[in-house]
């Protein structure tokens, strides 16, 4: 048998027991490995989790009719945020409406699922148009598509991006599923999706915000799952190393994949562009989507938004929450 502690819900020894009746012979105590959940916190995962995890994915090109919630209540009705939870996870990415035009709603968003992630830019940071830029999102100029952070070994899972000023020329935000552009090039160039999916590359990032640092991992531009399904993409132009640390046969292989890649991203037909306005609040998939801005005229004192990021960890865990606090084990 498996001993639980009462109030945890935890088990409270490793090896586990069954009292065996053998026919003509004493009570014998045999020590097996158990292999069916019985644990009140499996059977938990079993009844409310799974579907959550694994339900899926809705992937999308230049049709998508982005998901809308409405700011306050999302962080005021339980219902609101969790379809405001679903739909990030299964569409990955989800606009809030209505926002506060003042610096601190994404603190609340953290609050509301947990907690915020600490990066080397601080559990917030603003984005707008710095005179000493330590990151290339801190200008004016055109932001390439990306995932953000690839420099860390993991990767935040979602982003929140906050619209407090929004400038009249330029500065629309641009946004693609990089699932399903990494499954097209998978139909149209199996070799190039090979290599994004094995080979691994540098990413580098050095300077100084919260604190100072200097990161350095090293990342496949696709990770598929043990499924061969893709779960995350790492490309972010602006922290690839420049060093390939590659055997030189495996040079062009790798820039012709990679170019292919990033050309499909910027098919019309892949490609999302809109404009936020004050008080709007972009909530995304990290792992998933790439985005991107046009360049836009500064005087130092327009477009300004506020960002921070979450784990997926986190999201999951106020996801199923909400489930559990709305619909019990249906």
């Amino acid at each position: 048998m498996r001993c639980f502690h009462q109030s945890t819900r935890e088990e409270k020894q490793n090896q586990y027991f069954l009292r065996v009746i053998s026919p003509g012979a004493a009570h014998l105590w045999k020590k097996i490995r158990w292999v069916l959940p019985v644990n009140p916190k499996e059977f938990h995962h079993q009844g409310s989790h799974v579907h959550l995890v694994r339900q899926d994915q809705h992937h999308w090109g230049s049709e998508l009719q982005i998901p809308t919630a409405n700011f306050e209540e999302v962080l005021t009705n339980d219902e609101v945020a969790y379809e405001w939870l679903c739909n990030l996870r299964r569409i990955g990415f989800v606009q809030l409406k209505h926002a506060p035009t003042e610096k601190g709603q994404v603190a609340k968003l953290g609050k509301r699922i947990g907690y915020l992630r600490l990066t080397f830019y601080g559990h917030i940071w603003q984005v707008e148009d710095k005179a000493d830029a330590n990151n290339v999102a801190y200008t004016s100029g055109e932001l390439s598509l990306h995932t953000d952070y690839p420099a860390l070994h993991h990767p935040p899972g979602v982003q929140f991006l906050h619209c407090l000023k929004q400038t009249d020329v330029g500065g629309e935000t641009k946004i693609v599923d990089g699932f399903h552009v990494a499954n097209q090039l998978r139909r149209l160039n199996p070799e190039a999706f090979q290599i994004l999916t094995s080979v691994l590359v540098d990413f580098t990032d050095i300077g100084v915000d919260y604190c100072d640092f200097s990161l350095q991992s090293k990342h496949k531009i696709i990770d598929l799952d043990h499924n061969g399904n893709v779960v995350q993409i790492n490309f972010n132009n602006a922290t690839r190393d420049s060093v390939l640390d590659l055997p030189a046969e495996q040079v062009h292989p790798f820039l012709s994949a990679l170019k292919d890649y990033v050309l499909l991203m910027y098919k019309p037909e892949n490609l999302v562009i809109f404009k936020m306005e004050p008080g709007d609040v972009l909530t995304f998939d990290n792992w998933r989507i790439l985005h991107g801005r046009q360049s836009y005229i500064s005087d130092g004192h327009c477009r300004h938004l506020e960002g921070a990021y979450a784990d997926w960890d986190e999201v999951m865990s106020r996801l199923c929450c909400l489930k559990q606090a709305l619909y019990g084990d249906r």
